[in-house]
């Protein structure tokens, strides 16, 4: 049995044998790199530049975090200030910012151009729901074979249901009336 030897023990390794940054996104108290940085105190002060220990070391005269702010500032930014509730602020901002977030969806209905009144009755009532909800609305239709002789009556069919959904919605988009398959978008009116 063949043995290989072991690799060579290389101990704590690191940058100045400093322990490793943490997976957060800001650098915080002994994580902080610079030798100097711009120091902010909590309620909104400049102290000015000075050396990271000693900044350090009055965040913890204060009970606080010595939070690195902006990194790539020349020297480096940093806050004293409660990370925690830091933290927290932030999640809070960023769920915010998600709730007011809106997501347009495309709902599709087909159509045809031999479509009757009942059908076409039914399209209609389901494109306005899907409006009333903020989606937007493409109506498509498709020719197979000797119907393409009959684009101009889809496009008198889609003229159509134009008319009857121009309370609810705008035509955001529609196709060149070429080819064997045309469309129209709709998206709903804002209020």
């Amino acid at each position: 049995m063949k043995t290989f030897p072991r690799p060579a023990f290389r101990g704590g390794g690191g940058r100045f044998n400093r322990p490793q940054t943490p997976p957060d996104t800001h650098r915080i108290n002994e994580f902080i790199i610079a030798r100097e940085v711009r120091v902010i105190a909590a309620d909104g002060e400049q102290l000015g530049i000075m050396q990271t220990r000693d900044a350090l070391q009055k965040a913890q005269e204060l009970g606080l975090d010595l939070v690195e702010v902006a990194p790539q500032a020349k020297p480096p930014v940093c806050k004293i200030l409660d990370y925690g509730k830091f933290k927290y602020k932030e999640q809070k901002k960023e769920a915010e910012a998600r709730k007011n977030r809106t997501e347009t969806t495309l709902k599709e209905l087909r159509l045809r151009y031999r479509t009757d009144v009942g059908d076409l009755e039914i399209k209609l009532k389901q494109a306005r729901e899907f409006l009333a909800e903020g989606d937007k609305v493409k109506f498509s239709m498709r020719f197979k074979g000797r119907e393409a002789m009959y684009v101009d009556l889809g496009l008198q069919k889609f003229d159509e249901v134009a008319k009857r959904l121009a309370d609810v919605a705008t035509v955001d988009e529609r196709s060149p009336g070429a080819g064997r398959q045309i469309h129209i978008t709709f998206a709903p009116i804002k209020s």
